[in-house]
């Protein structure tokens, strides 16, 4: 069994290997040694199970790639995304290729937007334009933080789409794990401007017509009143998310998003346009989407849920579109999102 001093050491190698797509330790700096616990903790057992993984993922023929853009002009990697294009569209230069923005997840406090390329450019393969945006990590900003860099991105995506050969009006959002909480909050500010008042956050103005979520964390509840006294870090992502919540949403919360974190409360507030959402059953999220789904279903609002259960010899888990989009049931789920987004055009 690998020693606590061991599981948080960090080859020279798997340094290299993990700054492809995460953060490691470099913003740890001047942060509480629990913080820095917990975070380079969750980094590391996140980034060991995506390294093999990394091996296969590939861009796929027939989709170019317009990376790291900065949407702010700050010089923070933070603070730049990717472009994903099917070349049939680069080369036509028409404007009816629909959008689809993504947050990568990463528990708020681990990868970047090059985590989540593979996804992208498959997404990109099957019709979409794909934006993928950064943005900033814990401990370097708190959620209302990272909602604003959304927001950022959003807004300079809004002011140049007419760059590029893109439809300017058939925008939607993706986003798995917490980056499925990032775009669920960020789909509710670009729907509803009470919402966005409330929560102080400016929209973009891009007014998606749906998103897809993927193992997306969507009930905030627990995580707003969490207690993490006498609790110690774990290798769960929820568990260590529960660890720095009580700073992490702080100004979530006073901005009333003690309210907007019951997601019955939320979807009564704010009618959200068409919703996909993807889990599994061997998925430890799965619960989230259940009960988003069960709220949206009670509201009589529109949405589709796919939740495969594999069989006793195989396993998906969590995120499995993302990270291993190889997988039959990763090209299905792909293919799935694509008609579900035409549908809405």
């Amino acid at each position: 069994m690998m020693s606590k001093d061991a599981k948080m050491t960090v080859t020279d190698e798997e340094r290299e290997l993990l700054e492809g797509w995460t953060e490691v330790d470099g913003d740890l700096d001047g942060c509480s040694p629990d913080m820095a616990q917990v975070v380079l903790g969750s980094r590391l057992a996140c980034g060991r199970v995506d390294a093999p993984r990394s091996r296969h993922w590939q861009v796929p023929e027939g989709v170019d790639c317009l990376n790291d853009i900065a949407y702010m002009d700050d010089g923070l990697r933070a603070h730049k995304l990717d472009l994903y294009l099917p070349h049939d569209a680069l080369l036509r230069y028409g404007k009816v290729t629909p959008v689809y923005i993504d947050i990568h997840g990463g528990g708020f406090m681990y990868g970047y937007k090059e985590l989540n390329r593979n996804f992208c450019t498959h997404l990109a393969q099957r019709g979409f334009a794909v934006f993928s945006v950064n943005y900033r990590l814990i401990p370097s900003t708190d959620f209302m933080g990272q909602l604003g860099d959304v927001l950022t991105a959003l807004t300079w995506i809004k002011n140049h789409l007419d760059e590029y050969p893109v439809s300017p009006d058939r925008i939607f959002l993706t986003g798995d794990s917490a980056g499925g909480t990032l775009a669920l909050y960020t789909l509710a500010v670009e729907s509803d401007d009470q919402f966005a008042q409330m929560m102080g956050l400016k929209p973009a103005g891009l007014r998606p017509r749906g998103a897809a979520f993927v193992s997306g964390l969507f009930d905030l509840a627990p995580y707003v009143s969490v207690d993490t006294e006498d609790r110690q870090p774990t290798s769960s992502p929820t568990d260590d998310l529960a660890m720095v919540a009580p700073s992490f949403f702080r100004s979530f919360v006073h901005a009333g998003g003690d309210q907007a974190a019951d997601l019955t409360t939320m979807v009564d507030m704010v009618h959200l346009p068409p919703v996909f959402l993807n889990t599994s059953a061997d998925d430890f999220l799965q619960g989230d989407a259940l009960k988003l789904a069960e709220i949206l279903c009670r509201k009589g609002r529109d949405f589709e849920l796919h939740d495969p259960r594999p069989n006793r010899l195989q396993t998906l888990g969590h995120v499995y579109p993302v990270a291993m989009t190889w997988l039959e049931e990763s090209r299905q789920t792909l293919d799935q999102i694509r008609d579900f987004s035409y549908d809405l055009i």
